[in-house]
C-alpha cells in the first residue's frame, strides 16, 4: 500500500466499499426471502391443518382413524410435497403417509430438518388443542426447492458483490484518474520549474473547489520564488557592479605605481590610496555577511534596559557638527523605555539618521518622535525637503538599492545596504519598519513590541 498510487488506493477503497454495501444487501435480501418463505410455509400448513381437523374431527383411535383414511389420502393427494404422520399423546405411532425421517423433531411448533439432502419444514401440533390426550399431528412439508432458490441467490449474490466491486474499481480508477488530472497538472508545472520558468502558473480559476486553495497558494509560492530569484541575481549583479570600479581602481593605481621606480613617499601614498579601497571593500562585505545572518535568522539581540530618548539624544550629538556644517536642525519628542540590543539599534538609528541628513536641503530639519501606543513604541525619523515618489517606497530596503539616478559606483561612503541592514535589525528585535513621503516630508517609521 505504500507504493500504490492515490488514484490505486481510491479505485480499491470505492471496490471495498461497493462488496461491503452489495454484500450487506445481499445478506438483508436472502434473510427477508427466508423469512418470507416461512411465513408461505407457515400459512400453508395452517390450512392445510384445518382441512385435516375437519376430517380427523373426533378420531380418537386406530380404529377410528382408520374410518377416515380415504378422505385422509385425498385430501393429501392434492399436496404431494405435504406428509402427515400421527401418533398418540404416547407417542405410539399411527399414521404415516410416506416415509419420513427417522429423526423428526417431537416439540410443538415450527422446525426446519435437513436429513439425506433433503430439506424440510415440519410442523407439530394437537389434533384437539383443548385436549391433553389429544393424537399429536406432525405435518412434514418438503421445501427443497426453496432451499435450491435460495442457494442461487446465495450464488447470485456473490457474484454480484464480484462483478460490482470489480466495475467499481475499474469505474473508480477511471474516475480518479480523471478528477486527479489537476495534481498532474501541478506535478508537471512542478517538473518544469526552473531559474528560466518561474513565471509559470497554475489556472487556478479552472481547478476543483478542493483544489482552487491549493492552486493559489502554489502560485504564491511560485512567485514568491521568482521574486527572490530575481532579487537573487540582481544582488549578485549590484555586488558585481560595487565591487567592480574600486578592484578596477586598486588595479590601475597599483600598475601605474610599478611602472617605474618611485620614491618613498610615492610609495606610500600610493599604499595609503589602495588601503582606503580596501577598507570600503571589507566594509562592504562585512555588512553582505551581516545580511546574509539576518537572512537565516542568526541575529540574535541581547535584551538590554534601554531609554531610546537617551540613545537618541547621543547618536544626534555625535550628528550635530555633520548637521551644523549642513544648516540642518536636529530635534527629539518623547522618549520609552525598551528592552534591545543598543550596538544594534544604534547602528539602524545611525543609518536613519544619516540618511536623512543627505537628503535634507540647507534649513531643513530633521526630527525624531517616539510615542508610547500602549500596544507598541513608535520611533519616527523623518527630515524636509524633496518627497520621494511613491513608486519607489517599496524598494528603499532592498539591498544596493539608491533611489538617487544618479549612481556612484563604488562609492565607499555609501553603497546602498544602510536600509537593508536597518529593516534587518528591527525585525530581529520583533518590530516592523515602513516609510512614508508626503507633503515635502519623508519619515521612516519603526514599531517595536514593547516586551521582546
Amino acid at each position: 500500500m505504500g507504493r500504490l498510487s492515490l488514484s490505486g488506493r481510491l479505485a480499491l477503497l470505492f471496490a471495498a466499499c461497493t462488496a461491503v454495501v452489495s454484500l450487506l444487501a445481499g445478506v438483508l435480501f436472502s434473510r427477508a426471502s427466508e423469512g418470507h418463505f416461512i411465513e408461505l410455509d407457515q400459512q400453508l400448513l395452517d390450512s392445510k391443518l384445518v382441512a385435516l381437523r375437519s376430517i380427523l374431527e373426533g378420531a380418537e383411535s386406530p380404529a377410528q382413524l382408520n374410518e377416515r383414511l380415504g378422505r385422509l389420502r385425498d385430501e393429501l393427494n392434492h399436496q404431494p410435497d405435504l406428509a402427515l404422520h400421527i401418533r398418540s399423546a404416547q407417542g405410539e405411532r399411527w399414521f404415516d403417509s410416506a416415509a419420513l425421517p427417522p429423526d423428526l423433531p417431537t416439540a410443538p411448533g415450527l422446525h426446519s430438518l435437513d436429513s439425506a439432502g433433503t430439506a424440510y419444514r415440519v410442523y407439530n401440533t394437537a389434533l384437539q388443542t383443548h385436549q391433553a390426550n389429544s393424537p399429536r399431528l406432525s405435518l412434514v412439508l418438503d421445501i427443497t426447492h426453496h432451499q435450491h432458490f435460495l442457494q442461487r441467490m446465495q450464488h447470485l449474490i456473490w457474484l454480484t458483490v464480484g462483478l460490482s466491486a470489480l466495475a467499481t474499481a475499474l469505474l473508480g480508477a477511471w474516475a480518479a484518474r480523471s478528477g486527479l488530472r489537476p495534481l498532474r497538472r501541478m506535478s508537471e508545472v512542478a517538473t518544469s520549474v526552473s531559474a528560466n520558468s518561474l513565471a509559470q502558473r497554475l489556472p487556478d480559476a479552472q481547478m476543483p473547489a478542493e483544489l482552487a486553495d491549493l492552486a493559489h497558494s502554489f502560485n504564491a509560492m511560485l512567485g514568491r520564488l521568482d521574486d527572490a530569484f530575481q532579487r537573487l541575481s540582481a544582488f549578485s549583479a549590484d555586488i558585481a557592479h560595487e565591487l567592480r570600479t574600486p578592484l578596477s581602481n586598486l588595479l590601475t593605481h597599483t600598475q601605474v605605481t610599478l611602472t617605474r621606480p618611485r620614491s618613498l613617499e610615492d610609495y606610500r601614498e600610493a599604499l595609503h590610496s589602495n588601503l582606503e579601497e580596501l577598507q570600503w571593500m571589507a566594509q562592504l562585505v562585512n555588512d553582505m555577511l551581516y545580511l546574509a545572518k539576518a537572512d537565516h535568522g542568526l541575529l540574535t539581540p541581547k535584551h538590554q534596559a534601554l531609554d531610546l530618548g537617551a540613545e537618541i539624544d547621543a547618536l544626534l550629538e555625535f550628528f550635530a557638527p555633520l548637521a551644523e556644517d549642513a544648516q540642518v536642525a536636529l530635534s527629539r519628542e518623547g522618549s520609552a523605555p525598551f528592552a534591545g540590543d543598543r550596538n544594534m539599534l544604534r547602528r539602524a538609528f545611525s543609518n536613519l539618521l544619516d540618511n536623512a541628513l543627505r537628503f535634507t536641503p540647507a534649513s531643513g530639519e530633521v526630527r525624531v518622535l517616539i510615542a508610547d501606543t500602549g500596544k507598541e513604541l513608535c520611533l519616527s525619523v523623518e527630515n524636509s525637503g524633496t518627497g520621494i515618489p511613491p513608486e519607489l517606497l517599496p524598494r528603499l530596503f532592498d539591498r544596493f538599492y539608491r533611489a538617487d539616478p544618479a549612481r556612484r559606483e563604488g562609492s565607499s561612503e555609501h553603497a546602498g545596504l544602510g536600509l537593508a541592514i536597518t529593516q534587518s535589525i528591527i525585525r530581529a528585535h520583533g518590530g516592523q519598519i515602513r516609510c512614508e513621503s508626503q507633503q515635502g516630508w519623508t519619515r521612516f517609521v519603526i514599531e517595536l513590541p514593547k516586551q521582546v
